[in-house]
């Protein structure tokens, strides 16, 4: 989830439990959504985060929200073969990503999951924090990708809500860890996805110029 995995994460502050669930819910159906919409021909595109392009974007938002929530939910290291795969050399990446969303989702389904602290090799995480910046993952990446490929990234004013406070409450540790850029300003009654997205270092107005 963070540009520079290797250093380590220390403990952060607890969000709301299976309450999050929704959430993820929503938020990975409209990842899989925007998954569909990217075509070959996106690839090789440049994006807005950094030296990325769109493969190398969309290889980290498939890795981390999908394999990476998984093995989460059930407590497992992410193999370091998943980590060098690259996702968009099958045709049918975005159908493969929309099933192991799926998978993902439903195995944190168990509210148990979400208690007690999972060990990302680097650190104790609170299981409900973590999953809270996996959704928000699926979000503000899904964003990325979203508006790099002509589209748009559709939450509820709920979903919207959660990610900015999950933004808000981690911005600092993203920040440390070269996650986010500096914030955008944006005006007070912005919507709420906005303004999650400014806080996050990204510019709201951006539009797709592909």
């Amino acid at each position: 989830m963070f540009k520079n995995p290797a250093r380590a994460v220390p403990s952060v502050r607890r969000m709301k439990n299976h309450d999050s669930y929704p959430y993820m819910v929503e938020c990975a159906a409209e990842a899989a959504r925007v998954a569909r919409g990217v075509t070959a021909a996106h690839l090789p595109l440049p994006t807005h985060c950094g030296d990325w392009d769109v493969r190398a974007l969309v290889n980290h938002w498939v890795l981390y929200t999908s394999h990476g929530l998984e093995h989460r939910a059930l407590r497992k290291p992410l193999p370091e073969e998943l980590a060098k795969r690259d996702f968009t050399a099958d045709p049918d990446w975005a159908e493969a990503y929309a099933t192991q969303l799926d998978r993902a989702v439903a195995a944190w389904a168990d509210p148990a999951l979400w208690e007690g602290e999972i060990d990302l090799g680097m650190g104790l995480l609170p299981a409900a924090d973590l999953a809270g910046m996996i959704i928000k993952e699926m979000a503000v990446h899904g964003w990325d990708v979203a508006t790099t490929t002509g589209q748009d990234f559709r939450v509820s004013e709920e979903a919207a809500r959660f990610v900015l406070g999950v933004v808000e409450t981690h911005a600092d540790l993203y920040r440390q860890y070269d996650g986010f850029a500096d914030p955008v300003p944006v005006p007070a009654d912005a919507p709420t996805f906005d303004r999650a997205l400014a806080s996050s270092g990204r510019d709201p107005r951006q539009r797709a110029s592909h």
